[in-house]
This record gives C-alpha cells, structure tokens and sequence, in this order.
C-alpha cells in the first residue's frame, strides 16, 4: 500500500492505494511531513483533487477500492451519483436504497466512508437542510458545500 500526504484547503489529507484502486483519503487533525515525491500510483489522485479545490474538476476519474461491508459499498455508490453542486437527505438515500428504516444505517455507513470528497459523503443533510454529522467536522462539510454551490457569494470590495 503507498501513501502520501499533501496540504488542502481543509488541512492536510492522507491518501492510501494500491494497484487495486485508492483506498482512503483521510484529513490528518495533526501535522505532519508533507510527501515531497508522490508515489506514481496515487499521482492522478492528488491532481484531481488539486483540480477540484481549484474549481476545475466536479466529476472524479480514479480507480477506488474502499473497504468497507456490502452494506456500506451500496451506500457508497450511491453517494456517487449524487450531482456536484447537490444534497440529499439522508431520508431520501435510504429511500433510494429501498429501505426508508435503513436511515439510521444508511447515515453510518456515510459516516465510515473512506473516500473523503471524492465519495461525495458532504452531499448528505438533515431532511430539515441542516448540516449534520461529519467525520471530518461541520466547518469542513459547510466549506464543501460552499465551494461547490454554483451560486457563490462574491465580495463587493
């Protein structure tokens, strides 16, 4: 398994992978060294995900390979088709997923997502449009979400 560390606006992230596709990418509440040489495997990983904090990239081309139970990868690709620039409830994924009862299972599932942003986890609110739970933390979430509204406020100064 390689791995690498490198700096987001959101702090710095970890990324792990192998031949078989990335396996996590996880925001680090700690400082530590940033990878000066990226490992090849994980090279278009951290160029998309440079592309996306810059605005040029909405849709991930990688390889994935999350670990997780079967309950869990249906989960999370559902959280893949949920557009750049939207949200779902977690009452309407469990719906998707056929289960409406399944929400409190659905939303740990989102919870113990591996993949962070690019299994879009942060697309999920409250059914009430509030932000809630986030393993990397509302601020992060919030910040997500703002980035990828396409209705930014612009300042006037």
């Amino acid at each position: 398994m390689e791995s690498c560390v490198i700096e987001t606006p959101l702090g710095i992230a970890k990324i792990t992978g192998d031949n078989d596709g990335i396996a996590s990418i996880k925001i680090l509440d700690c400082t530590e060294s940033l990878t000066t040489n990226i490992p090849t495997l994980l090279l278009a990983c951290v160029n998309q995900l440079n592309a996306y904090f810059k605005n040029e990239l909405k849709s991930f081309n990688l390889k994935l390979n999350p670990k997780g139970t079967d309950f869990q990868l249906k989960v999370w690709q559902a959280l893949e088709t949920i557009p750049y620039g939207k949200t779902i409830s977690y009452l309407d994924l469990a719906k998707q997923l056929g289960d409406v009862k399944a929400i409190r299972a659905v939303a740990n599932a989102n919870g113990k997502n591996p993949l962070w942003i690019i299994i879009p986890c942060h697309r999920v609110i409250g059914s009430d449009g509030s932000l809630t739970g986030y393993a990397g933390g509302l601020h992060r979430k919030q910040w997500l979400l703002n980035h990828e509204n396409e209705y930014k406020q612009q300042s006037l100064f």
